[in-house]
């Protein structure tokens, strides 16, 4: 299904991650994944929905304040 079809692609973005640190230690790698994944996720959405923010909080499952303070968050305009 289509979450496990995500799930490897966070795997596979993790692993080149990982390979092209050549050994360094990530710092703050929760943080950096889950703000890229979640910025990635909010753009694509209100781009489906045609830049509708109540619809694209709707497909998101956030209420539209939510929604409207990440886009604010993440500069997606």
């Amino acid at each position: 299904n289509g979450g496990n079809e995500l799930g490897r692609s966070v795997e596979k973005s993790l692993d080149e991650y990982f390979r092209r640190l050549d050994g360094e230690q990530p710092h703050g790698l929760y943080d950096m994944v889950i703000a890229n994944v979640e910025r990635s996720l909010i753009a694509t959405v209100l781009h489906r929905a045609g830049g509708n923010q109540s619809c694209a909080a709707d497909l998101l499952g956030l209420n539209r304040n939510t929604l409207r303070t990440k886009l604010s968050k993440y500069g997606i305009r």
